[in-house]
């Protein structure tokens, strides 16, 4: 069974099942994040090279941190077998951290599956990887949904999520998708997902990235839990003339307001907001920054304003001095 797009509820992966607003969780805690006006500008404490530089010390938290990716993502990838070298989404995030003394869980769930199929195997992977611990998770973009969904509606009984931290997560939707979907036009939507089907490519992220679907379906039965932690991260910037995120960022930049070219600061404040960090993409924050950024900053002939690794290592810091 599948559930319309329009239905203001939400399917269990596989099962058909309708879900309705746990009794478990208040809905007073989003009561604030759900009217939060889309065009929102303030960008809360805005972050400018804080995290340009490494620092000589970091904490350690006291439970594991997981790394949960966004859409499209993935833990590693092997395009020439064991000739190359690995592609990792994290690059070089996770070694840091473990190289802080930082336990850390790389997880994999399906591209672009749906938000309760990605937090499905998310939660798979956590019970065969913490190893029955407490956890923090730490997700980029939509990975900040799945975490969410695992916390209210799975609600693992291996292991206890202490915080959540969500970094450039659309937890009002995003208006790039609901671009995507103008544009194509419903009747080739249908005829793509069918081809996309043939292929064993799923489908089911895109429709609920779109700001109605996040607001009016997911996050009324998505509550956030009061026992977990919830912290956030935004990015405002506005990226080169030939990137592929330009024309999403200027098309969101009159909708939704500043953001990083695929999420905007508004839909990206959930919890306790930590701050916007300027000048930064949506691919910088998980150290995919343009090659030529990097030369230009390694060569002197620009000042760097934004490290991911130092990001990272400051956001386990942040977590071991609250105790988590």
């Amino acid at each position: 069974m599948r559930c319309a797009p329009s239905r203001a509820r939400l399917c269990h992966r596989g099962s058909g099942r309708i879900l309705r607003p746990s009794a478990r969780f208040k809905h007073d805690v989003l009561k604030d994040d759900l009217t939060v006006d889309p065009r929102l500008s303030d960008l809360g404490v805005r972050i400018k090279d804080e995290f340009a530089v490494l620092r000589d010390k970091y904490e350690a938290p006291k439970y594991p941190i997981v790394l949960a990716h966004g859409l499209l993502g993935f833990d590693e990838l092997r395009l020439a077998g064991k000739w190359l070298p690995g592609v990792q989404y994290w690059r070089g995030i996770r070694e840091a951290l473990e190289g802080a003394g930082v336990q850390v869980v790389t997880t994999t769930v399906p591209t672009t599956g749906s938000i309760s199929e990605r937090a499905g195997a998310l939660d798979e992977q956590i019970r065969e990887r913490a190893h029955g611990d407490a956890v923090n998770i730490v997700a980029h973009s939509m990975g900040g949904l799945d975490a969410r969904y695992l916390i209210s509606r799975l609600q693992p009984s291996k292991f206890k999520v202490k915080s959540l931290t969500t970094i450039a997560t659309p937890h009002r939707g995003s208006s790039a998708a609901d671009m995507l979907f103008r544009d194509i036009g419903v009747d080739n939507v249908n005829q793509l997902y069918k081809l996309l089907g043939r292929l064993k490519v799923d489908t089911g992220a895109f429709a609920q990235l779109t700001r109605g679907y996040i607001m009016d379906t997911f996050n009324p039965v998505v509550p956030n839990d009061p026992d977990v932690r919830y912290f956030s991260y935004g990015a405002a910037a506005t990226p080169h003339i030939l990137s592929v995120f330009r024309l999403s960022h200027d098309l969101m930049d009159i909708i939704e307001g500043p953001n990083d070219g695929l999420v905007s600061v508004a839909s990206s404040r959930w919890g306790e907001y930590k701050g916007t960090l300027m000048g930064v993409t949506h691919l910088d924050l998980i150290n995919w920054t343009n090659r030529l950024k990097r030369l230009a900053a390694l060569a002197n002939l620009v000042k760097p304003e934004f490290n991911a690794i130092a990001f990272y290592l400051s956001i386990a810091d942040m977590l071991a001095k609250e105790g988590l």
